[in-house]
C-alpha cells in the first residue's frame, strides 16, 4: 500500500528547506536558480548574440567559438570546472548555491546567444540597410531596428531555455546545494521506504512548474504568429 504521509509530514522540507531557520532550499531554491541564472543567461545571451553577429571577425568568430564550445560540454562538468576553479580564482570559499548559479549561467548562454543570432538572422537584411540609410550607424541600426524585431521572435525560445534550465538544475545535488532533488534524495535516505511516493511527489512538481511554462510559450508562439 502507498503511503503519502511522508509527504505531507515533510512539505515544508520540500518546499523551501530549513528556511527561516536555515539554508533555503527545497523548491523554492530551484526556482531561484532557475530565474537567477536565465536572467544573467539572458543579459550574456543577448551581448554573445551582438558580438556573434558583429563585423569584426575575430569577435565574430570568437563568440561562435564560444557558443559551440559550451555547447558541447556536458552541464555537470560546467558545474565541477566552477565548484573547484572559483575558489581558486577568488581566493575564498564560495557558496554552492553561486557556484551552480555560475556553472547553469555560462551553459545556458550559449543557447541563449544562439537564439539571439538566429532571431537577428531572421530579420530580412532590408531593415539594417533602410536604417543605414536613414543616418543610423551598424551598431544604433542593431540596437533600435534589428533587435527589437528580433527579440519578439526570441521569447518563446527564452521560455523554452528557461523550462530546461528549470530542469538542470536538478544536477546542483552533486555539490550538495539542497534544491528540490536534494532535498528528495535526503527525505528518501531517512525514510528508506518511501522511495515510490517522493519521486512521485517530485516529479508532480517538476511537471507542473515546466507545464505551466511550456503552455505560456505556446501563448507566446500563437500571439506573435498571428502578428
Amino acid at each position: 500500500m502507498f503511503n503519502f504521509d511522508v509527504i505531507s509530514d515533510n512539505l515544508s522540507y520540500f518546499v523551501i528547506g530549513l528556511y527561516p531557520h536555515g539554508q533555503l532550499g527545497g523548491f523554492a531554491l530551484t526556482i531561484y536558480l532557475a530565474v537567477t541564472s536565465c536572467a544573467l543567461s539572458l543579459i550574456f545571451g543577448i551581448v554573445l548574440g551582438l558580438l556573434g553577429v558583429s563585423r569584426n571577425v575575430f569577435v565574430r568568430r570568437g563568440a561562435k567559438l564560444y557558443c559551440e564550445f559550451m555547447r558541447g560540454m556536458p552541464l555537470i562538468m560546467v558545474i565541477f570546472w566552477m565548484y573547484f576553479m572559483l575558489p581558486l580564482v577568488t581566493g575564498g570559499a564560495v557558496p554552492e548555491s553561486r557556484t551552480v548559479i555560475m556553472a547553469l549561467t555560462l551553459f545556458t548562454s550559449a543557447y541563449m546567444g544562439q537564439i539571439v543570432m538566429a532571431g537577428i538572422a531572421g530579420v530580412p537584411k532590408g531593415q539594417m540597410e533602410a536604417a543605414i540609410s536613414t543616418g543610423l550607424g551598424y551598431w544604433r541600426a542593431m540596437f533600435y531596428v534589428v533587435l527589437p524585431q528580433g527579440l519578439r521572435n526570441m521569447i518563446p525560445s527564452f521560455v523554452n531555455q528557461l523550462v530546461s534550465l528549470i530542469k538542470d538544475t536538478s544536477l546542483a545535488f552533486i555539490v550538495s546545494v539542497p534544491e528540490l532533488t536534494s532535498i528528495a534524495t535526503q527525505v528518501n535516505n531517512r525514510t528508506m521506504i518511501y522511495p515510490f511516493e517522493i519521486f512521485i511527489f517530485i516529479a508532480v512538481l517538476y511537471f507542473s512548474l515546466c507545464y505551466s511554462l511550456t503552455a505560456f510559450s505556446r501563448i507566446l508562439e500563437k500571439r506573435y504568429a498571428t502578428k
